[in-house]
């Protein structure tokens, strides 16, 4: 039995049988009853307070007798009044301490219960068992996660290729296509006999024009 266990008995027999105490549900209504009949007193007295009260008026100092008595007895009641809201107050302060001392025992009395509760599930729990238990359904995550990716991957599709290695076939093919190119471009034969002299600006532009002849060719 655990520690808050122990603070408490099971619930159940008669009220008077432990230790010879009230419960603190009897206690506690009969506070609630007592506040009511002191409530109700206190406003029998507020009533005869303003009773006397309005008699004092009543005679004023044409009966100074009758006018004294009715004040005296005013005083009585307001006395009486004011001890009934000091005894009010107390009460209210040792209901609410024993409202809150009922409410913690019966958290402590649940918590006691659950605990209780916890030690009966827990005592059939092998730790060493549930270690290895936990460590299979780790094992069976994993294999499943294989499984899914395995599952998922397309085949024939994401093979990895160096990218360096592609580019520099790719440059490969590309000189292999310039070279068949410029081999297939026939040039002008070069003229046996010396061609007549030109002018700076006409050769130049014959020249220029020479040029623009060859890269056509060669582009076409």
């Amino acid at each position: 039995m655990s520690k808050i266990t122990k603070l408490f008995k099971p619930s159940g027999g008669s009220s008077k049988g432990k230790k010879g105490g009230p419960s603190a549900q009897e206690a506690l209504f009969r506070l609630r009853e007592t506040e009511d009949m002191l409530t109700k007193k206190q406003e029998y007295l507020e009533k005869k307070i303003e009773q006397e009260l309005a008699m004092a008026r009543k005679h004023g100092t044409k009966n100074k007798r009758a006018a004294l008595q009715a004040l005296k007895r005013k005083k009585r009641l307001e006395k009486q009044l004011l001890q009934i809201d000091g005894t009010l107050s107390t009460i209210e302060f040792q209901r609410e301490a024993l409202e809150n001392s009922h409410t913690n025992t019966e958290v402590l009395k649940n918590m006691g219960y659950a605990a209780k509760a916890m030690k009966t599930v827990h005592q059939n729990m092998d730790l060493d068992k549930i270690d290895e238990l936990m460590q299979d359904i780790h094992e069976q995550q994993d294999v499943a996660q294989e499984i899914s990716d395995a599952i998922s991957r397309p085949v024939g599709i994401g093979e990895e290729f160096d990218e360096d290695e592609l580019m520099a076939e790719l440059e490969e093919l590309e000189q292999e296509d310039l070279n068949r190119h410029m081999a297939s471009v026939t040039l002008p034969s070069v003229p046996s006999h010396k061609l007549p002299t030109r002018p700076a600006s006409s050769r130049k532009k014959v020249e220029d024009e020479d040029d623009m002849k060859m890269l056509a060719a060669w582009a076409t």
